[in-house]
């Protein structure tokens, strides 16, 4: 009898050793595409938009000669290579190593250029500003090619590993199918019960592998396996979720280029053919007008790329905050003097309520400042003509309460817990013809949560809704 449970026990305890161990390379090779590849394709995005933000500097500083511009040139400098230093340490394979050298090598050029031209800016010396122009656009251009190329590289990577992950899986069902059937000769129902509880989630997950590497990222693998499966499903699940998450938020970035950049650009391009092809009295007197149409494009343009650098800094990790202790009733003040010609357009009436004995908070000025007007100005584009927003601060535990309240027609309860996502205002139909980035709450809650704080609305239909954050003193 002992005999026939070894024989039966020795089959079994190879079918798990082999299983297992499968798993954990699944599970290792899982965690790599969670982790490595992932923080690579964003070190790749922040580099990208911060070349593009520093080449801005660039051309500021080249044209204006104002030295704040050259600063902001260095700080993004440090920036970007701290990002393609951790970048260097991420890459797992010589070539992408060799693209990230030559990233390194191009930049390092482009820097050498612009620091060259500088000189000449600096010493008000002459020399050809567009050969010096050509050579930075070459070298720039070469820059964000390699980072699209690693890019692309790594998505490919991604996908091979997934489908070399589905063979694994194949390779093991196999391996689990042939020892399963010298187990069957010595105990056919303990061998049953045990290969079924491992073939079928192996055989699901196969199937899954293969259609994540056909590009659907659908989670939702619920299976009934051993904890050690569960786990793996688990992290399975979490892969499909990033992947699907990542997918959907580059849909949702080009959508919202598209439809935020399509207006402006049309209007300036409309309004610098008129100032080129047209002459005359008639034209003179419309001139400022196409002028100042042009300038608040081009205002509401910049506006929308500081937005999404902003954002991208603080999603990063890289929101540098200079705390120091003020009273934040005047904060409010400021922030309500800055918004009131914006209200004043739309005939809506700003009161506060910001009691005397508040005590001070220890943040970051500037930064709150912005949270402020995002909120109130957020209060203006949803109020109607005519409506009223009021501002209340008061003391709370431990802390600061703020509220911003509006008379605008409310928020859905289902796209309350959402509100503060990038990019929800553009999939809100009840907002679809108010104009906005979905960017500016998505910015006041990372601003309020790195001081420590917490925000949260609440509204109730056709009465208007309430933005509250609560600041530690």
């Amino acid at each position: 009898m002992m005999i026939g449970y070894l024989a039966i026990l020795i089959p079994l305890a190879a079918v798990s050793a082999y299983t297992f161990s499968r798993f954990s390379a699944f599970r290792a090779a899982t965690d790599e595409i969670l982790h490595a590849d992932q923080r690579l394709k964003d070190l790749v995005q922040a580099v990208g938009e911060s070349i593009i933000s520093q080449t801005g500097f660039d051309r500021k500083y080249i044209i204006t000669g104002d030295r704040e511009y050259f600063f902001q040139f260095e700080r993004m400098e440090s920036e970007i290579s701290s990002m393609l230093a951790e970048a260097m340490t991420t890459v797992r394979n010589d070539e992408k190593k060799e693209m990230v050298e030559r990233i390194y090598d191009a930049y390092g050029a482009y820097k050498d250029v612009f620091y060259e031209e500088a000189s000449y800016v600096e010493n008000k010396d002459e020399y050809l500003p567009d050969a010096f122009r050509v050579k930075k656009e070459v070298l720039t251009d070469g820059v964000l090619l390699e980072l699209r190329n690693l890019r692309m590289m790594t998505e490919r990577e991604t996908f091979e590993k997934v489908e070399i992950l589905g063979d694994s899986v194949s390779e093991a069902t196999k391996m689990v199918a042939v020892i399963v059937a010298g187990c069957v000769v010595l105990g056919i129902i303990i061998s049953v019960l045990v290969t079924r509880s491992i073939t079928i989630p192996l055989s699901i997950m196969r199937r899954k592998t293969r259609r994540i590497a056909r590009g659907d990222f659908d989670g939702g693998l619920e299976i009934s396996a051993p904890p050690e499966i569960c786990d793996l499903a688990r992290d399975f699940n979490s892969m499909c979720d990033k992947l699907q998450e990542t997918d959907k938020i580059k849909s949702d970035f080009f959508s919202l280029m598209a439809h935020e950049l399509r207006t402006p650009l049309a209007s300036i391009r409309e309004g610098t053919n008129l100032l080129l092809n047209n002459r005359g009295e008639d034209f003179r007197e419309n001139q400022t007008r196409v002028l100042r149409i042009i300038t608040e494009e081009s205002n509401r343009l910049t506006d929308l790329v500081n937005s999404l650098l902003d954002l991208s800094k603080m999603e990063a990790g890289m929101l540098s905050l200079k705390r120091e202790k003020f009273d934040i009733g005047s904060l409010i003040l400021k922030a309500v003097s800055g918004m009131e010609p914006l209200a004043m357009t739309k005939n809506i009436g700003i009161s506060w309520q910001v009691p005397q004995a508040l005590p001070q908070v220890s943040a970051d000025e500037e930064r709150l400042l912005q949270a402020l007007r995002n909120l109130i100005g957020n209060a203006v584009k949803f109020t109607p003509e005519g409506g009223r927003i009021v501002i209340t601060a008061r003391p709370c535990d431990g802390g600061v309460e703020v509220s911003v309240a509006d008379s605008g027609h409310g928020i859905p309860p289902e796209d309350l817990e959402v509100i503060f996502d990038k990019f929800r205002q553009s999939a809100m139909t009840n907002f679809s013809t108010i104009k906005g980035t979905g960017l500016g709450l998505a910015i006041v809650k990372h601003i309020i949560t790195a001081h420590g704080g917490r925000i949260w609305a609440t509204s109730e239909a056709g009465r208007g809704s309430i933005f509250t954050f609560q600041l530690p003193s």
